[in-house]
């Protein structure tokens, strides 16, 4: 019996077997960023962890869309409580932390290597290695102001806690992520 009240919903198709495959490789880079939260060498307030090279490679690989939707997931988790998050901690709280700023940056990162290689994908690893430096910075530019903001920490402050320890590290995540971008497509 169908009455004034009822609704009807109707659910969009998937446009093709890509999306399906983009989906499936948008949970794998989320599980990958989970596990790399796990390889953890702790350096003051802002661990040193593998989550970022499976940031820019998700940008790199998956594109803007699929991607940032692979953080979105991955944050959304970790949010919900499965200890996702360095060290296996999760949370609100973890977002709300000095560490905040850096999750979140881990999807507008996603996106922005994203777009980058979707609009001028290139086989020259140098090129594809700035793309990926982008989104680190990306990264970067929203943990640094999350922190000063959490921590009330002034700008040289944040950079010397946030930023400067992290730099050989950053680079060489940068250099792995754009070898392996440009070598391998999905």
């Amino acid at each position: 019996m169908v009455n004034e009240y009822t609704i009807s919903i109707h659910k969009a198709p998937l446009s093709s077997s890509s999306d399906i495959k983009k989906m499936v490789y948008a949970s794998l880079f989320a599980a990958l960023t989970a596990i790399g939260a796990y390889i953890t060498i702790p350096l003051g307030p802002i661990p040193f962890t593998l989550q970022v090279v499976f940031v820019l490679l998700a940008g790199g690989m998956l594109g803007s869309k699929w991607g940032s939707i692979s953080m979105v997931v991955y944050t959304l988790l970790g949010i919900a409580g499965l200890p996702v998050f360095s060290g296996g901690a999760s949370g609100i709280g973890v977002i709300l932390g000095p560490t905040g700023g850096y999750i979140i940056g881990f999807t507008a990162a996603a996106f922005v290597v994203g777009f980058l290689f979707e609009n001028k994908r290139t086989e020259k690893i140098l090129i594809n290695g700035l793309y990926v430096l982008a989104g680190s910075a990306v990264i970067y530019a929203f943990g640094l102001t999350h922190l000063m903001i959490v921590a009330d920490m002034s700008f040289i402050q944040a950079v010397t806690v946030g930023l400067l320890p992290f730099i050989g590290g950053a680079l060489v995540k940068v250099a792995v992520a754009a070898y392996i971008a440009t070598r391998y497509r999905i």
